[in-house]
Formats: C-alpha cells, structure tokens, sequence
C-alpha cells in the first residue's frame, strides 16, 4: 500500500508543471502598484538596478528612496507554503517609507480576514527604523499579530524587516554596511588555550577587562548632559569613590573558563550552554550595581547590553545565572558575579571585539530619570585563538544556507513564544491518550465520564479554537501535497507549533485508533456542534434519527467533496482554497463569526442541522473527516470491545450511537466512528446492556443463600430488620 502511494504521487509530480524564477519579480509587482499609493509623495519609478533588484523611488525626478521586492530577497513562505510578495521603499536612513501587500496566496488572508485590516497592519510598518531594529538585535518593534492570522504576520514582518536589513546594507543606507565574507584565514577559539591561574596576570594580558568609574567621573557624565537637572543631582560622596568597577571575562573559552570558575564550575556551565552559545562573566562592585533589579520586574537586564557591530544582545532571566564564588585566589571580593548565556542564534563571534554598554540612570524628579552610558570594551586575546583556513563556498550556497538559517530562526522564535500553549495542548494529549489506553476505567462510571468528556470539548472549544486557533482544515492537506510535489519544506508547516503538533498527534493516531482521536476529541467545530446539540436535547429539542438506508447513502458526500477538492488543488490550489470554505471552521473558529453574513449564514445553518441530528456536518460533510477516514483502515488495534451479541440480538448501541458509526448488525464502523466511547459506557452498563444484566443476574442466582441460610439477606418486616 506504502508502494503504491508513493508511486501515485511520483507519477503525478511527473505530470504536474514545474515553474523557476530566474529573472525578479520586481519589475511586475510594479506594474501592479503605482509609485504613489507605495509612497504617498513620490511621483514615478526609475529604472532597476543592474547589480541589485532595486529601483529608485522619484519626486519630481529626485530619488527619495528606494523600492524593492521582500520575495525577491528573502525566501520566507507563508502558510500556502508560497512567497508573500510585498513591495518595500527604504529612505536614505534606512527608514521605511512605503509597504504594500501586493501578492500572496494566503487562504486565512484571501477568505478570511477583512482586507482593511491587512493592509492597516502593513501600514504600520511605514516610519520603522531598520538602523534601529539592528542596534536592538531584532527587537525593536512589536509584531501587530491578527487573530486568526498568526503565522501569516509574522512571515510578513520578517520577510520586510530581513530583506530591508539586506537592502539598506547593499546600498549603505542608514550608514549600514553589507556583511563581506571573510577572506583569508579566520580565527576561531582554541579549546587547547590556558589562561593564567591568578586574577592580576589575567588583567595584565587581557583576559578580564575593566571598566573603573568613580564618583567624579559620572558627576562629570550628567553634568554634560542638556538637561542641566542631571548635574544639579550630583552625587555627594568623595569624588574618588568607587561609584562602580566591573569585570569581564569569556569563559565559555575553555581555558578562560577553567581558569576563572574551577573545574566543577565549567563543567556546570557547559551544561547549561546549547551548542553554540557563548557565555560572559559579569562582576562588579562599588555604589552602582550593573543589573539594578528590573529584571526582578521585567525578566530583562535593562542596564546592560552587549554591542557587537551591528548585533546586539539584551540579556533576559532565562539567560542569567548567579555565580557563588570566583577559582582566583587573588580574585577581588566582588558584590556581584554573574554569567550571561549569549545565544548561538544572536550573531555573536567571540573572536572579533565587542563592548557591553552600562546605562546608568538618575533620578531627575518624582518619576523622571536621567540616562548616560559607559562602554566596557573587550577583545578575546589572540592566545585563545587560533587560525583556520575555511573551505570557499560558492556565493549560491552561502546565501541558501544564510537563508535557510534565518527561516529556522523564525519558526524557532515562534516556538519559544509558545512555550505555555504548547506545554497546555502536550497536556491535553497526554490525558486523551491515558483515557484511549485505559478507557475501561475511564468509561466505568457513566455520569462522571459524561461530564469529563463535556469539559474537555470545552476546553478544545474555546481554548484550543478560539483562542489558540488551532484548528486542522483540510487546506493543510492540500498544502502539504503541494509542498510534496515542489520541493517539501518544514519550514512553512514549523510555523505554527500547535497545528504542528496536532498533526503529528493525528497522524500517530491513525495508527493506533482512527480518525475518531481528532474528530471526536480534539476538532473544535465538532466540539462546538457536540455541546450545543447537548444544549439542544437539555432544551427538549427534537432528535431526528435518519433511517439506516439514507444515512448511509449520505456518507459518501464527504468523500466526494473531498476528492473535488483534491483534484481542482491540482490545477490551482488558490481556487481550491476558495472551495474549501464548505468547511465552515474560519467561520466558526478562526474568526469567532466576525465575518460577512454569507458565511455566517452557512455556518449557522450547519450548527442549526447540528441541533436535530447530532454532528450532521461530521457526518456528511466534512472533507478533513473524510480525508482522515481513508487510511482509518490502517490502525492497528481495534480497542473498542464488542460482545457476540452485539448486533444480534442487541441494538442498544447502534440506537444510541452518536454519529450512527455501528451497523445494524453490530460492526463499529472506523471511518465513521469518532470515538467517542459511548459504546463503550453502554458496554459496562448494568441497566442497559442486555449481556451485563444477564451476566449480574446469573451471579445474583448463583450466590443468594436460600432462605434460613445463615449467610441469607434479613428480610424486612415490620420496620424492623431481622
């Protein structure tokens, strides 16, 4: 069967067209956009540059500016797992001017969202400060992110702010330079390199470094400053008094760290340190402290930060540990000792020189401060450094690797931002998993099981849907055989960590118990049709139960509808993507029904059916069931557990099944069962299945002492218990 799939999706990636883009795209999308709705006051283009997809931005024949193309830069794919085209206009400080969504293939954009919306959220970048964005290290701005259209924003905001960066360097905007690869030999840390075992050789050859401030000196500082407020708050202790000397070190160097924290010390700092990071030791001492106590607040150092040409590093309480004691016998006795975790991420090179900037603040009036700052320099001295001949790589292949490189850091960014839902949906599955393996337990006690079941569709409505958006669609299907048959990447599907992980949760399920593990669990819209029908049957609301003969004749719709999709996603997965809306879970979920009455309308006409026949979409509608029902037949184990009788005679559980999933002769039928598990109740239920009542009966005529037996039951009479 694995074979055959595969052979299938060879021929058919045989026969579909493949298509290069040599040439830029800029030219086109201008075509598409007049000079003046990119920047309000420009009048005209000018003609593109040879050496770099730019051109001119013209007022009155004067370059104002400068236009260019994010996809013809950056290599970003959206959720499609296709390029967002977006058309950016750089000013000579490297400021933006203009930025307009000229194309994309985005189907929560195309459909969903209102269009007004798109484009007041890329409005907002106009004014942004690319020279400023560098010097904070990539946090600069906040991310304007758009219910229901997370992933497509930040591929937008990173697709403007990589190839702005990459722009404004090439052409010197803003005083940026371009990034030149190394030439020659480059240095790279010695692991073999010993640093001095005592602390005042180690400040003599360059391995700690100093920065000395008295109070003298920062009077002199703010006194300097044009808000003549800071120097009349001078400080009043003796000039020559420490206001603050601080030292630092590399020690993620091996031999700097040995030497500086002791063998046991090092050891524990390796295995805090991911590969590639680096780590700096901070201590000081004097009347000014250099980490303050806003990271108490805040989780953010905000009185350091580490410069290093255009990359910048602000440390957070995740990257910073306290460090007890110093390996120097001489070491100074220093109030502070600190190491800070520089990520491998951060652009940081160890072997080329950098500053850590102090801020030092004073306070100017009730809640105004003053701000000045002193630089600590640091060059890693060339004993701890040895000399290494790379291997040239071809300029195509260094700029697909920094491409692929800054695509990883995106979805690792996104990753890390959602740690708390990834955590809350691992803990979702967990528990579902441990009710699928145990579920004789789990469905043991009716009443309590029912209303395990109604909190954890609760909780997959409203915060696995509506507020973590989490919802699977059958356009993640189509995606991914697109991605399939033009070169399949991770990176457009790592975007979105939850859907990611419900995907891989799916497909293992699958394996092991059938569509039914996301349908009847962990679907938010068949949550939604589950409890209002609940609420429905609460309301004396009447149930319709089509008869068997119909309801089966309906269940091919869904796979029809299905494999329509499939076939027009052939031709053009954007139009496919339009007829995907039969599925009503934008609606529904992603957009809460904020959305035009069409859609409003079908949804609620499905919800309304939902009402009087119980997950009526799910049953006969529903593309992604039906496409999660095709390999169902695959599982592994068959765990809900039948009786002989079941079937014949008994009907109990084919009457009382949810979705009708059981034949009338008593097959649980898996491309239709969502399990749910009331079979599974009724399958140990004293006062309704027909074999347990038989069974007890039989035990009860077994084990009741006749009458005058002394182990016999008293017999009430009277009133009195005998």
């Amino acid at each position: 069967m694995i074979l055959l799939v595969r052979l299938i999706l060879v021929c058919l990636t045989l026969m579909l067209p493949r298509f290069a883009l040599a040439e830029p795209l800029l030219p086109g999308l201008l075509a598409k956009l007049p000079a003046a709705e990119l920047v309000p006051q420009a009048d005209g283009y000018g003609p593109m540059r040879d050496d770099l997809p730019v051109v001119p931005v013209l007022r009155g024949g004067e370059t104002i500016g400068w236009a260019f193309a994010t996809s013809d830069f950056v290599g970003t794919t959206g959720y499609s797992g296709k390029p967002i085209h977006t058309l950016v206009a750089l000013d000579p400080q490297a400021r933006i001017l203009g930025v307009a969504l000229v194309k994309h293939s985005e189907p929560i954009v195309l459909i969903g969202i209102p269009d007004a919306k798109i484009k007041a959220m890329v409005a907002g970048y106009v004014g942004l400060d690319l020279v400023a964005e560098v010097n904070a290290g990539g946090t600069g701005h906040d991310v304007d992110i758009i219910s229901g259209a997370t992933v497509t924003v930040m591929v937008i905001d990173d697709s403007i702010v990589r190839s702005g960066l990459k722009v404004a360097r090439a052409l010197g905007l803003g005083g940026l330079h371009p990034e030149a690869p190394a030439q020659g030999p480059v240095l790279q840390i010695d692991p073999d390199a010993a640093a001095p075992a005592d602390w005042a050789t180690m400040e003599g050859d360059g391995t700690l470094r100093r920065l000395s401030l008295d109070v003298a000196q920062v009077n002199e500082a703010f006194a300097a400053l044009e808000d003549k407020r800071a120097g009349e708050r001078a400080l009043k202790d003796a000039p020559n008094t420490r206001y603050i000397e601080m030292q630092s070190a590399l020690v993620s160097v091996p031999g700097i760290g040995r030497a500086l924290l002791g063998e046991a010390e090092y050891a524990n700092l390796q295995g805090w340190l991911q590969p590639g990071d680096h780590a700096l030791m901070l201590a000081g001492r004097g009347l000014y402290s250099f980490k303050g106590s806003g990271y108490v607040r805040g989780g953010i150092f905000d009185r350091i930060v580490l410069i290093q040409d255009d990359v910048s590093v602000r440390f957070r309480d995740r990257m910073h540990r306290r460090l007890v004691s110093l390996a120097p016998a001489d070491a100074p006795d220093f109030t502070e000792k600190d190491l800070f975790r520089i990520p491998a991420d951060s652009g940081f090179d160890p072997a080329k020189p950098f500053r850590i900037q102090l801020l030092v603040q004073r306070e100017i009036g009730p809640i105004e401060k003053a701000f000045t700052t002193f630089d600590l320099g640091y060059q890693l001295p060339a004993a701890y450094l040895r000399k290494v001949t790379p291997v040239p790589a071809p300029a195509e292949a260094m700029a697909t690797q920094e491409e692929g490189s800054a695509q990883a850091d995106l979805w690792k960014k996104i990753w890390r931002g959602s740690k708390a839902d990834i955590i809350a949906l691992g803990g979702m599955l967990l528990v579902l998993t441990g009710v699928f393996f145990f579920q004789t337990f789990a469905t043991r006690n009716a009443r309590l099981f029912f209303w395990f079941r109604m909190g954890f569709l609760t909780v997959t409505l409203v915060w696995l849907g509506w507020i973590a958006n989490a919802q699977l669609s059958v356009v993640n299907l189509m995606a991914l055989f697109g991605a399939l048959v033009n070169g399949f990447s991770w990176q457009a599907f790592l975007l979105d960590p939850l859907t990611f992980i419900l995907w891989f949760a799916v497909a293992a399920a699958l394996l092991f118990w059938g569509r039914g593990a996301y349908c009847g669990w962990l679907c938010p819209f068949g949550a939604l049709q589950e409890i209002t029908n609940r609420i429905a049957r609460a309301l004396h609301v009447p149930q319709w139960t089509l008869p068997w003969g119909l309801h089966e004749r309906l269940w091919p719709v869904k796979y029809m509808i299905f494999l329509g999709l499939f076939g027009v996603s052939l031709m053009s997965i954007e139009q496919a993507e339009h007829l995907a809306e039969v599925e009503p879970f934008k609606t529904a979920i992603i957009l809460k029904f904020i959305r035009a009455w069409p859609f409003v309308a079908y949804a609620a006409a499905l919800l309304m059916a939902g009402l009087f026949v119980e997950r009526f979409y799910c049953r006969y509608l529903c593309p992604l069931g039906a496409a999660l029902a095709i390999p169902a037949r695959i599982r592994m184990f068959d765990w809900l557990k039948r009786y002989k009788e079941c079937g014949s005679p008994c009907q109990s559980c084919a009457n009382q099944c949810p979705v009708q999933a059981i034949h009338p002769t008593g097959e649980i039928n898996p491309n239709e069962c969502v399990n749910c598990l009331h079979c599974q109740v009724l399958y140990q239920s004293k006062t309704i299945c027909p074999v347990v009542i038989k069974k007890m009966k039989r035990r009860e005529a077994i084990g009741t002492p006749p009458a005058g037996h002394p182990n016999a039951k008293p017999v009430a009479s009277e009133g009195v218990i005998r």
